[in-house]
């Protein structure tokens, strides 16, 4: 048996959505769709690894499901659905429980960050959370899945744990039918040109955040066009005019990040923009950003709102995808029992 090519991609729900997710997840989903089977999925059950408002989750879950559509992937051609209408994620998750090994969670970098210096208060689940998330991509045999920087560690976990399954139960994924002992094929990272990493309008040396508590560092999903401009007439810069060569913009964080959600709106390289805009004051480039970034996120913001104004629709369309999630992951559910020695 062989396995076709598929992808997997999830954004947790946490609230939000702004241009950071965008240039660095959404844009790319959009593109996948054209030349991949996808499977879009909002992955609740990771958000709720750090405790969640029970009814702000629930539209926040509806806000991702808005900006996925808005963004434009199509929900009849692509699968959009919540993780927790699919019963597979969490019982597939408890069997690569049993297959992970805790030296493996302990070297995760991305735990350590996030617990800080209160890993004793952390939750279970954030623990292990990367062994749900392989169980998101191997419930369904995905061959692929886009991953930035900070969740490359978790895909190759994904990959080991693939693996050391196959070892394990080597002989009953041959009884099965799967003649060259290989049930759960190791997913390959999507890297989809350069990532765009974006970083605080307000200090271009961190991350744009949904946590900073400046609503002027970051530029988010539902913001119109006058606060879309008025933002990044406000974002933080230096003196010095725009360099003429990339070379130029190291040691200037501020300069670097606005050149280059420049090049990602636009679609052009750091090196195109340069050529057109070196040399200009921030004065003569902050408006051009301005007027090509409310070009881009205002149809998005309005079409999100229009959608959120229509939750029953959403829900509708989430259901449906769970459903058609569901047709996939049933059967490689079904068969995993049987290689464990689960009766039924």
């Amino acid at each position: 048996m062989t396995h076709q090519e598929r992808v997997f991609s999830g954004v947790q729900p946490t609230g939000n959505l702004h241009l950071g997710n965008y240039l660095g997840a959404i844009t790319k989903f959009v593109a996948l769709q054209e030349s991949h089977e996808c499977l879009y999925c909002v992955v609740d059950l990771h958000a709720i690894t750090v405790w969640q408002d029970p009814k702000e989750l629930a539209g926040n879950i509806r806000e991702v499901t808005a900006a996925f559509i808005a963004s434009g992937i199509d929900p009849k051609k692509q699968i959009i659905f919540n993780q927790s209408q699919v019963s597979g994620h969490a019982e597939l998750a408890w069997v690569l429980n049993c297959v992970a090994r805790m030296g493996w969670l302990n070297r995760m970098t991305q735990f350590k960050e996030k617990a800080g210096k209160h890993k004793e208060n952390a939750s279970v689940g954030l623990f292990t959370y990367p062994n749900l998330m392989a169980a998101d991509i191997l419930l369904y045999h995905a061959t692929h899945v886009p991953v930035g920087e900070d969740q490359k560690q978790h895909l190759e976990l994904a990959r080991d744990i693939a693996q050391k399954f196959n070892v394990d139960f080597a002989e009953t994924i041959k009884e099965a039918g799967f003649e060259e002992g290989i049930f759960f094929p190791q997913p390959e990272p999507l890297i989809q040109g350069p990532a765009t990493r974006v970083m605080s309008l307000r200090d271009g040396s961190k991350k744009m955040s949904k946590s900073d508590p400046s609503e002027m560092s970051r530029i988010t999903m539902t913001d119109d066009a006058d606060t879309i401009a008025k933002k990044i007439r406000k974002a933080k810069t230096d003196p010095d005019a725009l360099p003429s060569e990339t070379d130029g913009l190291t040691d200037r964080p501020e300069a670097n990040n606005l050149v280059g959600i420049y090049a990602a709106l636009k679609g052009v390289s750091k090196e195109e923009v340069l050529k057109d805009h070196g040399g200009a004051q921030f004065s003569a480039f902050k408006p051009a950003l301005a007027e090509l970034a409310v070009e881009k996120v205002s149809p998005i913001a309005d079409e999100m709102k229009k959608l959120l104004n229509e939750p029953a629709e959403l829900d509708a369309i989430l259901k449906d995808g769970a459903n058609r999630a569901q047709t996939i992951a049933d059967p490689i559910m079904k068969k995993t029992k049987e290689i464990v020695g689960f009766i039924g």
